[in-house]
Protein backbone atom coordinates (compact mmCIF):
# COMPACT_ATOMS: atom_id res chain seq x y z
CA UNK A 1 0.00 0.00 0.00
CA UNK A 2 1.31 3.43 -0.95
CA UNK A 3 2.65 5.60 1.88
CA UNK A 4 2.46 9.38 1.34
CA UNK A 5 5.84 11.09 0.90
CA UNK A 6 7.20 12.33 4.22
CA UNK A 7 7.94 15.72 2.67
CA UNK A 8 4.23 16.24 2.04
CA UNK A 9 2.78 14.54 5.11
CA UNK A 10 5.43 14.96 7.81
CA UNK A 11 3.32 13.35 10.53
CA UNK A 12 2.88 10.15 8.56
CA UNK A 13 0.12 7.57 8.90
CA UNK A 14 2.21 5.57 11.36
CA UNK A 15 1.82 8.35 13.95
CA UNK A 16 -1.87 7.53 14.49
CA UNK A 17 -2.69 5.91 17.84
CA UNK A 18 -3.48 2.19 17.70
CA UNK A 19 -7.27 1.72 17.60
CA UNK A 20 -7.24 -1.90 18.75
CA UNK A 21 -5.18 -1.06 21.82
CA UNK A 22 -7.45 1.87 22.66
CA UNK A 23 -10.60 -0.22 22.32
CA UNK A 24 -9.06 -2.90 24.51
CA UNK A 25 -8.22 -0.27 27.13
CA UNK A 26 -11.47 1.73 27.17
CA UNK A 27 -14.37 -0.38 25.83
CA UNK A 28 -16.90 -0.99 28.58
CA UNK A 29 -15.56 1.76 30.83
CA UNK A 30 -17.93 4.23 32.44
CA UNK A 31 -17.58 7.81 31.23
CA UNK A 32 -16.65 8.79 34.78
CA UNK A 33 -13.49 6.67 34.47
CA UNK A 34 -12.09 8.71 31.58
CA UNK A 35 -9.22 11.15 31.87
CA UNK A 36 -10.48 14.65 31.05
CA UNK A 37 -10.81 16.59 28.88
CA UNK A 38 -12.38 13.84 26.77
CA UNK A 39 -14.32 14.15 23.54
CA UNK A 40 -17.42 11.96 23.49
CA UNK A 41 -19.54 11.17 20.43
CA UNK A 42 -22.93 9.50 20.57
CA UNK A 43 -22.89 7.08 17.65
CA UNK A 44 -26.66 6.66 17.68
CA UNK A 45 -27.29 10.39 17.31
CA UNK A 46 -24.47 10.68 14.74
CA UNK A 47 -26.02 7.89 12.62
CA UNK A 48 -29.50 9.39 12.88
CA UNK A 49 -28.20 12.77 11.71
CA UNK A 50 -26.62 11.05 8.71
CA UNK A 51 -29.90 9.33 7.86
CA UNK A 52 -31.79 12.63 8.11
CA UNK A 53 -29.37 14.27 5.67
CA UNK A 54 -29.76 11.42 3.18
CA UNK A 55 -33.52 11.79 3.46
CA UNK A 56 -33.18 15.53 2.88
CA UNK A 57 -31.16 15.00 -0.32
CA UNK A 58 -33.63 12.37 -1.55
CA UNK A 59 -36.58 14.67 -0.86
CA UNK A 60 -34.84 17.45 -2.75
CA UNK A 61 -34.08 15.13 -5.66
CA UNK A 62 -30.34 15.78 -5.69
CA UNK A 63 -27.07 13.97 -5.33
CA UNK A 64 -25.23 14.30 -2.02
CA UNK A 65 -21.51 14.74 -1.23
CA UNK A 66 -20.41 14.24 2.38
CA UNK A 67 -17.59 16.37 3.79
CA UNK A 68 -15.32 14.42 6.15
CA UNK A 69 -13.49 17.36 7.73
CA UNK A 70 -15.36 17.41 11.06
CA UNK A 71 -14.65 13.91 12.39
CA UNK A 72 -11.91 12.69 9.97
CA UNK A 73 -12.49 8.98 10.70
CA UNK A 74 -13.21 5.81 8.74
CA UNK A 75 -16.06 4.88 11.08
CA UNK A 76 -17.74 8.25 10.74
CA UNK A 77 -17.32 8.16 6.96
CA UNK A 78 -19.13 4.84 6.71
CA UNK A 79 -22.04 6.24 8.70
CA UNK A 80 -22.12 9.38 6.55
CA UNK A 81 -22.22 7.44 3.30
CA UNK A 82 -24.66 4.66 4.07
CA UNK A 83 -27.58 4.97 6.48
CA UNK A 84 -31.17 3.87 6.89
CA UNK A 85 -32.07 7.06 4.99
CA UNK A 86 -29.98 6.56 1.87
CA UNK A 87 -26.55 6.12 0.37
CA UNK A 88 -23.86 8.05 -1.50
CA UNK A 89 -20.29 7.34 -2.56
CA UNK A 90 -19.15 10.95 -2.97
CA UNK A 91 -17.00 12.75 -0.41
CA UNK A 92 -15.06 15.99 0.09
CA UNK A 93 -11.81 16.11 2.05
CA UNK A 94 -9.87 19.10 3.36
CA UNK A 95 -6.38 17.61 3.49
CA UNK A 96 -4.17 15.10 1.73
CA UNK A 97 -3.97 13.18 5.00
CA UNK A 98 -7.74 12.72 4.92
CA UNK A 99 -7.58 11.65 1.27
CA UNK A 100 -4.85 9.06 1.90
CA UNK A 101 -6.63 7.66 4.92
CA UNK A 102 -9.84 7.23 2.92
CA UNK A 103 -7.77 5.08 0.56
CA UNK A 104 -5.80 3.18 3.19
CA UNK A 105 -8.92 2.49 5.27
CA UNK A 106 -10.19 0.47 2.31
CA UNK A 107 -13.15 2.76 1.66
CA UNK A 108 -12.55 2.79 -2.11
CA UNK A 109 -11.70 -0.90 -2.21
CA UNK A 110 -14.95 -1.98 -0.58
CA UNK A 111 -17.03 0.44 -2.66
CA UNK A 112 -18.02 2.76 0.19
CA UNK A 113 -16.36 5.70 -1.61
CA UNK A 114 -16.08 6.08 -5.37
CA UNK A 115 -15.75 9.84 -5.80
CA UNK A 116 -13.33 12.04 -3.82
CA UNK A 117 -13.09 15.81 -4.14
CA UNK A 118 -10.04 17.59 -2.73
CA UNK A 119 -11.75 20.62 -1.24
CA UNK A 120 -9.17 23.36 -1.75
CA UNK A 121 -8.11 24.97 -5.04
CA UNK A 122 -5.24 22.78 -6.15
CA UNK A 123 -1.64 23.93 -5.49
CA UNK A 124 1.37 22.66 -7.49
CA UNK A 125 2.86 20.87 -4.46
CA UNK A 126 -0.33 18.79 -4.06
CA UNK A 127 -0.73 17.49 -7.62
CA UNK A 128 1.70 14.55 -7.41
CA UNK A 129 0.09 13.21 -4.25
CA UNK A 130 -3.40 13.60 -5.72
CA UNK A 131 -2.24 11.88 -8.89
CA UNK A 132 -0.87 8.97 -6.84
CA UNK A 133 -4.19 8.74 -5.00
CA UNK A 134 -6.01 8.62 -8.32
CA UNK A 135 -3.67 5.85 -9.51
CA UNK A 136 -4.38 3.94 -6.30
CA UNK A 137 -8.18 4.08 -6.59
CA UNK A 138 -8.67 3.86 -10.36
CA UNK A 139 -8.64 0.05 -10.32
CA UNK A 140 -11.65 0.19 -7.97
CA UNK A 141 -13.51 2.56 -10.30
CA UNK A 142 -12.71 5.58 -8.15
CA UNK A 143 -12.20 9.14 -9.32
CA UNK A 144 -10.38 12.08 -7.75
CA UNK A 145 -11.79 15.53 -8.51
CA UNK A 146 -10.22 18.94 -7.97
CA UNK A 147 -11.27 22.54 -7.40
CA UNK A 148 -9.81 25.34 -9.51
CA UNK A 149 -10.42 29.08 -9.43
CA UNK A 150 -7.31 30.56 -11.11
CA UNK A 151 -5.65 30.19 -14.54
CA UNK A 152 -2.31 29.17 -13.01
CA UNK A 153 -3.90 26.02 -11.59
CA UNK A 154 -4.74 24.96 -15.13
CA UNK A 155 -1.11 25.56 -16.11
CA UNK A 156 0.12 23.45 -13.16
CA UNK A 157 -2.08 20.52 -14.21
CA UNK A 158 -1.07 20.80 -17.87
CA UNK A 159 2.61 20.88 -16.92
CA UNK A 160 2.23 17.82 -14.72
CA UNK A 161 0.34 15.81 -17.33
CA UNK A 162 2.80 16.73 -20.11
CA UNK A 163 5.45 14.72 -18.24
CA UNK A 164 3.35 11.57 -17.97
CA UNK A 165 3.74 8.82 -20.52
CA UNK A 166 -0.05 8.55 -20.66
CA UNK A 167 -1.54 12.00 -19.97
CA UNK A 168 -5.08 12.17 -18.62
CA UNK A 169 -7.76 14.72 -17.90
CA UNK A 170 -8.53 15.88 -14.39
CA UNK A 171 -12.18 16.19 -13.42
CA UNK A 172 -12.63 19.63 -11.89
CA UNK A 173 -15.20 21.90 -10.33
CA UNK A 174 -14.80 25.63 -10.85
CA UNK A 175 -15.04 27.17 -7.38
CA UNK A 176 -17.49 30.08 -7.40
CA UNK A 177 -17.47 32.97 -4.94
CA UNK A 178 -21.08 33.61 -4.01
CA UNK A 179 -20.02 37.11 -2.88
CA UNK A 180 -18.88 35.92 0.57
CA UNK A 181 -15.24 36.60 -0.44
CA UNK A 182 -14.33 33.28 1.14
CA UNK A 183 -12.83 31.40 -1.81
CA UNK A 184 -13.50 31.06 -5.52
CA UNK A 185 -13.98 33.38 -8.46
CA UNK A 186 -16.92 35.73 -8.93
CA UNK A 187 -18.76 35.70 -12.25
CA UNK A 188 -18.36 39.48 -12.26
CA UNK A 189 -14.56 39.17 -12.27
CA UNK A 190 -12.80 40.16 -15.50
CA UNK A 191 -10.88 36.88 -15.12
CA UNK A 192 -14.04 34.77 -15.36
CA UNK A 193 -14.36 34.68 -19.16
CA UNK A 194 -10.68 33.87 -19.89
CA UNK A 195 -10.74 31.27 -17.12
CA UNK A 196 -13.79 29.57 -18.66
CA UNK A 197 -12.15 29.50 -22.09
CA UNK A 198 -8.92 28.11 -20.66
CA UNK A 199 -10.73 25.43 -18.65
CA UNK A 200 -12.86 24.12 -21.47
CA UNK A 201 -9.97 24.27 -23.97
CA UNK A 202 -7.42 22.49 -21.79
CA UNK A 203 -6.33 19.00 -22.76
CA UNK A 204 -5.60 18.23 -19.09
CA UNK A 205 -9.06 19.08 -17.73
CA UNK A 206 -12.62 17.85 -17.98
CA UNK A 207 -14.99 20.35 -16.36
CA UNK A 208 -17.40 18.51 -14.05
CA UNK A 209 -19.32 21.49 -12.72
CA UNK A 210 -19.48 24.52 -10.44
CA UNK A 211 -19.05 24.48 -6.67
CA UNK A 212 -20.07 27.02 -4.03
CA UNK A 213 -20.06 26.98 -0.23
CA UNK A 214 -22.33 29.38 1.66
CA UNK A 215 -20.15 30.02 4.68
CA UNK A 216 -22.33 32.99 5.58
CA UNK A 217 -25.30 30.65 6.14
CA UNK A 218 -24.04 29.87 9.64
CA UNK A 219 -25.50 33.24 10.64
CA UNK A 220 -29.00 31.95 9.90
CA UNK A 221 -31.49 32.06 12.74
CA UNK A 222 -34.52 30.68 10.91
CA UNK A 223 -35.58 28.35 8.12
CA UNK A 224 -36.50 31.37 6.03
CA UNK A 225 -33.02 32.88 6.33
CA UNK A 226 -31.28 29.56 5.62
CA UNK A 227 -33.53 29.00 2.59
CA UNK A 228 -32.58 32.45 1.34
CA UNK A 229 -28.88 31.62 1.63
CA UNK A 230 -29.50 28.35 -0.20
CA UNK A 231 -31.33 30.11 -3.03
CA UNK A 232 -28.48 32.62 -3.33
CA UNK A 233 -25.98 29.80 -3.47
CA UNK A 234 -27.90 27.91 -6.15
CA UNK A 235 -28.24 31.13 -8.11
CA UNK A 236 -24.47 31.69 -7.90
CA UNK A 237 -23.53 28.34 -9.46
CA UNK A 238 -26.45 28.39 -11.86
CA UNK A 239 -25.57 31.88 -13.11
CA UNK A 240 -21.97 30.73 -13.48
CA UNK A 241 -23.06 27.76 -15.57
CA UNK A 242 -25.34 29.90 -17.74
CA UNK A 243 -22.62 32.47 -18.35
CA UNK A 244 -20.05 29.76 -19.05
CA UNK A 245 -22.28 28.13 -21.67
CA UNK A 246 -22.86 31.52 -23.29
CA UNK A 247 -19.11 32.24 -23.39
CA UNK A 248 -18.40 28.83 -24.93
CA UNK A 249 -21.11 29.27 -27.55
CA UNK A 250 -19.78 32.66 -28.65
CA UNK A 251 -16.19 31.38 -28.70
CA UNK A 252 -17.06 28.25 -30.66
CA UNK A 253 -15.74 26.00 -27.88
CA UNK A 254 -17.52 22.69 -27.42
CA UNK A 255 -19.60 22.45 -24.25
CA UNK A 256 -19.56 19.22 -22.22
CA UNK A 257 -21.96 16.49 -23.31
CA UNK A 258 -23.14 15.65 -19.80
CA UNK A 259 -25.03 18.15 -17.65
CA UNK A 260 -22.76 20.25 -15.45
CA UNK A 261 -23.00 19.47 -11.74
CA UNK A 262 -24.03 22.42 -9.57
CA UNK A 263 -22.72 21.62 -6.09
CA UNK A 264 -24.03 23.74 -3.24
CA UNK A 265 -24.40 23.53 0.48
CA UNK A 266 -23.37 23.95 4.06
CA UNK A 267 -25.02 22.26 7.01
CA UNK A 268 -27.59 25.08 7.53
CA UNK A 269 -28.53 25.38 3.86
CA UNK A 270 -28.66 21.60 3.42
CA UNK A 271 -31.05 21.43 6.39
CA UNK A 272 -33.16 24.11 4.70
CA UNK A 273 -33.46 22.27 1.38
CA UNK A 274 -37.10 21.47 0.65
CA UNK A 275 -39.18 20.02 -2.16
CA UNK A 276 -40.85 23.41 -2.56
CA UNK A 277 -37.49 25.16 -3.01
CA UNK A 278 -36.38 22.49 -5.47
CA UNK A 279 -39.58 22.86 -7.48
CA UNK A 280 -39.07 26.62 -7.78
CA UNK A 281 -35.54 26.15 -9.05
CA UNK A 282 -35.89 23.08 -11.27
CA UNK A 283 -37.05 24.86 -14.43
CA UNK A 284 -34.22 27.38 -14.23
CA UNK A 285 -31.20 25.12 -13.79
CA UNK A 286 -28.34 24.82 -16.25
CA UNK A 287 -27.12 21.57 -14.72
CA UNK A 288 -27.91 18.96 -12.09
CA UNK A 289 -27.88 19.86 -8.39
CA UNK A 290 -25.69 18.26 -5.75
CA UNK A 291 -25.85 19.08 -2.02
CA UNK A 292 -22.72 19.01 0.14
CA UNK A 293 -22.34 19.40 3.91
CA UNK A 294 -19.97 18.30 6.65
CA UNK A 295 -20.82 19.43 10.19
CA UNK A 296 -24.26 17.80 10.23
CA UNK A 297 -23.39 14.40 11.83
CA UNK A 298 -21.98 16.01 14.99
CA UNK A 299 -23.46 19.53 15.18
CA UNK A 300 -22.75 22.15 17.87
CA UNK A 301 -23.98 25.37 19.49
CA UNK A 302 -23.41 27.34 16.32
CA UNK A 303 -25.73 25.00 14.41
CA UNK A 304 -28.30 24.99 17.22
CA UNK A 305 -28.41 28.78 17.06
CA UNK A 306 -29.60 28.59 13.42
CA UNK A 307 -32.84 27.13 14.89
CA UNK A 308 -32.77 24.40 12.23
CA UNK A 309 -31.84 21.72 14.79
CA UNK A 310 -32.41 21.27 18.51
CA UNK A 311 -29.99 20.17 21.21
CA UNK A 312 -31.13 16.53 21.08
CA UNK A 313 -29.43 16.21 17.68
CA UNK A 314 -25.99 17.37 18.85
CA UNK A 315 -23.88 14.19 18.85
CA UNK A 316 -20.67 15.48 20.44
CA UNK A 317 -19.66 16.87 23.79
CA UNK A 318 -16.51 17.36 25.84
CA UNK A 319 -16.27 16.00 29.39
CA UNK A 320 -14.20 18.09 31.82
CA UNK A 321 -13.54 18.06 35.55
CA UNK A 322 -14.17 20.87 38.03
CA UNK A 323 -10.74 21.54 39.59
CA UNK A 324 -11.55 24.64 41.68
CA UNK A 325 -14.49 26.79 42.76
CA UNK A 326 -14.84 30.55 43.47
CA UNK A 327 -18.03 31.54 45.36
CA UNK A 328 -19.31 35.03 44.64
CA UNK A 329 -16.46 36.00 42.35
CA UNK A 330 -18.49 36.40 39.19
CA UNK A 331 -20.69 39.16 37.78
CA UNK A 332 -23.31 40.27 40.26
CA UNK A 333 -21.87 38.05 42.97
CA UNK A 334 -22.42 34.83 41.04
CA UNK A 335 -20.11 31.84 41.46
CA UNK A 336 -17.39 30.71 39.08
CA UNK A 337 -15.75 27.30 38.64
CA UNK A 338 -12.44 26.25 37.09
CA UNK A 339 -12.35 23.24 34.74
CA UNK A 340 -9.49 21.36 33.09
CA UNK A 341 -10.48 22.26 29.53
CA UNK A 342 -9.52 25.52 27.85
CA UNK A 343 -8.74 26.95 24.43
CA UNK A 344 -7.05 23.81 23.14
CA UNK A 345 -9.92 21.60 24.30
CA UNK A 346 -12.67 23.86 22.89
CA UNK A 347 -10.99 26.27 20.42
CA UNK A 348 -11.56 30.00 20.79
CA UNK A 349 -14.56 30.12 18.50
CA UNK A 350 -17.48 31.97 19.98
CA UNK A 351 -20.94 32.26 18.54
CA UNK A 352 -24.22 34.17 18.66
CA UNK A 353 -25.31 32.24 21.76
CA UNK A 354 -22.37 33.71 23.69
CA UNK A 355 -19.37 32.16 25.40
CA UNK A 356 -17.37 29.14 24.32
CA UNK A 357 -19.81 26.42 25.33
CA UNK A 358 -22.65 25.47 27.62
CA UNK A 359 -22.73 22.85 30.37
CA UNK A 360 -25.44 20.31 29.59
CA UNK A 361 -28.37 20.33 32.00
CA UNK A 362 -27.32 23.45 33.88
CA UNK A 363 -27.24 27.24 33.68
CA UNK A 364 -23.45 27.22 33.61
CA UNK A 365 -21.53 28.25 30.51
CA UNK A 366 -17.89 28.20 29.51
CA UNK A 367 -17.44 31.94 29.80
CA UNK A 368 -13.68 32.49 29.74
CA UNK A 369 -10.78 30.31 28.63
CA UNK A 370 -7.01 30.13 28.81
CA UNK A 371 -4.83 27.58 27.04
CA UNK A 372 -5.44 24.56 29.28
CA UNK A 373 -8.26 25.65 31.60
CA UNK A 374 -11.64 27.30 31.38
CA UNK A 375 -13.89 29.24 33.71
CA UNK A 376 -17.52 28.32 34.07
CA UNK A 377 -19.69 31.38 34.66
CA UNK A 378 -23.37 32.11 35.02
CA UNK A 379 -25.85 34.96 34.91
CA UNK A 380 -28.02 33.82 37.81
CA UNK A 381 -27.29 32.57 41.34
CA UNK A 382 -26.58 28.88 41.77
CA UNK A 383 -29.69 26.74 42.26
CA UNK A 384 -29.81 22.97 42.23
CA UNK A 385 -26.97 22.88 39.70
CA UNK A 386 -24.17 23.77 42.11
CA UNK A 387 -20.77 22.20 41.35
CA UNK A 388 -18.23 20.40 43.50
CA UNK A 389 -14.50 19.87 43.07
CA UNK A 390 -13.84 16.64 41.24
CA UNK A 391 -17.25 16.66 39.57
CA UNK A 392 -17.31 15.90 35.85
CA UNK A 393 -19.53 17.95 33.56
CA UNK A 394 -20.27 17.73 29.83
CA UNK A 395 -19.95 20.82 27.65
CA UNK A 396 -21.23 21.42 24.13
CA UNK A 397 -18.89 23.84 22.36
CA UNK A 398 -19.49 26.36 19.64
CA UNK A 399 -17.77 24.69 16.68
CA UNK A 400 -17.44 20.90 16.50
CA UNK A 401 -14.92 20.90 13.62
CA UNK A 402 -12.28 22.88 15.50
CA UNK A 403 -12.98 21.16 18.81
CA UNK A 404 -12.56 17.69 17.29
CA UNK A 405 -9.20 18.68 15.82
CA UNK A 406 -7.71 18.86 19.33
CA UNK A 407 -8.31 15.24 20.27
CA UNK A 408 -6.10 12.22 19.41
CA UNK A 409 -9.14 9.94 19.72
CA UNK A 410 -12.85 10.11 20.47
CA UNK A 411 -14.74 8.02 23.02
CA UNK A 412 -17.83 6.56 21.37
CA UNK A 413 -21.05 5.93 23.26
CA UNK A 414 -24.40 4.87 21.85
CA UNK A 415 -27.63 6.14 23.39
CA UNK A 416 -29.51 3.40 21.54
CA UNK A 417 -27.46 0.76 23.39
CA UNK A 418 -27.54 0.66 27.20
CA UNK A 419 -28.24 4.36 27.70
CA UNK A 420 -24.96 5.64 26.33
CA UNK A 421 -23.11 5.84 29.64
CA UNK A 422 -20.16 3.63 28.75
CA UNK A 423 -17.59 3.50 25.97
CA UNK A 424 -18.54 1.14 23.13
CA UNK A 425 -15.80 2.08 20.66
CA UNK A 426 -12.89 4.45 20.07
CA UNK A 427 -12.44 6.37 16.81
CA UNK A 428 -8.99 7.64 15.84
CA UNK A 429 -9.11 10.76 13.62
CA UNK A 430 -6.69 11.46 10.80
CA UNK A 431 -4.20 14.09 11.89
CA UNK A 432 -1.93 16.30 9.82
CA UNK A 433 -2.10 17.74 6.35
Amino acid sequence: MYTPPQTLTPHGLSSLPDKKALVAQFAGKSLNELRTPAMIIDRGVFADNCAKMHEKALSWGTGFRAHLKTHKTAEGTRLQLESKGGKTGAVVVSTLMEAWNVVNAGLFKDGTVNDLLYGLPVAPNKIEDLSNIWDEVASNGGVVRLLVDHPSQIHFLEQFESKRSQPRRWSVFLKIDGEQKRAGISITSPQFEPLIKALFSSNAISVYGFYCHAGNAYASTSLTEASSFLSSEVNAVNDAAALALEILSKAGIKAPGDPLVLSVGSTPTAHAASQEARAKLSSLLHGSLELHAGNYPMLDLQQEHTSLIDSSRIAQRVRVTVVSYYPGRGTGGTDEALVDGGAIAFSKDTGPSGGFGKVIGTDWQLGRISQEHGLLTRRTPVGKDSLELGQMVDIIGQHACLIAAAYPWYYIVDSTVGGGQEVVDVWVPWKGW
